[in-house]
């Protein structure tokens, strides 16, 4: 691999890295939120703030006319992703930061099976290893009050993990464009996908929305601002376009790290501790994220020289961001 090869790989994964940093303060954000409105309203506010500023970066790009298949890959990521944050704000509400923390970790192993299953191309044993490794990680970091019986909290956060890996897959087979000549854009696909989180939750609950907006203060305002436009705006274009760059099941190994920094975030705004067992939980998190990038790339690379005629490599031109 060139210097210049490898230097672009290292930009992709600490894009993706500084999303999985802004969604893991996003559960101090949502948290606070959620004890003065409903899961619905703060959910609405928040698509409602990601859609306007979109709308403003678009208007703003000299966009080209959205074509068919750029609305519909939107709405259908819109309706995914949509379905993600209702079912990790409302399980985190009702769950312990243990199991929400070790479910949603799950995502890790559940997306290269997806991404495995869709391209027929087994992962390598030693990829599941390392993926294995990081979630023992996991439950190492964030077992400080120890795994309880599931409760419904646990069965969404559980369910928050299978639609989130079959988000992640859907954003890298959708979105690369396929040899068309005009792939999708990123920002497009971006600001329908806010839309649609957007019309879905302010119509669930308008009344609960309207209630948010004349009771909230600045503080609940500002975290309404994070949520919307660092973990919306921000992550889901940074999102989108790394994984336009990658693979899905390297790009889940990075995301995969959101609860680290989650801890991070608790531990420096939240003045908790972390015991030896979390330090060496956040250890194995970082050697199974490591390994398994390794692995997953000598295979992807592997079998790109094998199979040179299929389009497996997951780094399209620049040209092709939108």
């Amino acid at each position: 691999m060139t210097t210049l090869a490898r230097l672009g790989r290292y930009r992709i994964d600490a894009v993706l890295l500084l999303v999985a940093l802004v969604w893991g303060g996003s559960y101090l954000a949502a948290k606070v939120l959620t004890e003065q409105a409903s899961v619905g309203a703060v959910l609405a506010l928040r698509f409602l703030a990601a859609a306007l500023a979109l709308l403003v970066i678009w208007a703003l790009s000299r966009p080209r006319r959205p074509t068919r298949a750029e609305l519909a890959v939107g709405v259908l990521l819109g309706l995914t992703q949509a379905a993600i944050l209702w079912l990790e704000t409302a399980g985190v509400a009702v769950t312990s930061a243990t199991n929400a923390g070790l479910i949603i970790s799950l995502t890790i192993i559940l997306t290269p099976i997806l991404e495995s299953v869709a391209a027929r191309n087994w992962l390598p044993r030693s990829f599941f290893v390392a993926a294995v490794l990081a979630v023992v990680g996991v439950a190492l970091l964030v077992s400080g009050n120890g795994f309880r019986a599931p409760n419904a909290g646990d069965l969404l956060m559980l369910a928050a993990a299978l639609v989130r890996a079959l988000h992640v897959t859907m954003v890298g087979r959708l979105t690369r464009g396929n040899g068309a000549a005009r792939p999708p854009g990123t920002l497009t696909i971006t600001l329908v996908q806010a839309c649609v989180g957007a019309v879905v939750f302010s119509a669930a609950d308008a009344p609960g929305t309207l209630r948010a907006i004349g009771a909230f203060g600045p503080a609940a305002w500002l975290g309404v601002l994070y949520l919307g436009l660092a973990c919306s705006v921000f992550a889901f274009l940074a999102q989108t376009w790394a994984i336009r760059r990658t693979s899905a099941a390297r790009a889940s190994l990075l995301m995969g790290t959101e609860p680290v920094w989650a801890v991070l975030v608790g531990v420096s705004l939240g003045s908790e501790r972390l015991g030896l067992v979390a330090v060496l939980g956040a250890a194995l998190i970082i050697a199974g994220t490591s390994w398994g990038q390794r692995v997953e790339q000598r295979h992807r690379l592997g079998r790109a020289a094998v199979l040179p005629a299929v389009p497996a490599a997951p780094h399209p031109s620049p040209a092709a961001v939108g």
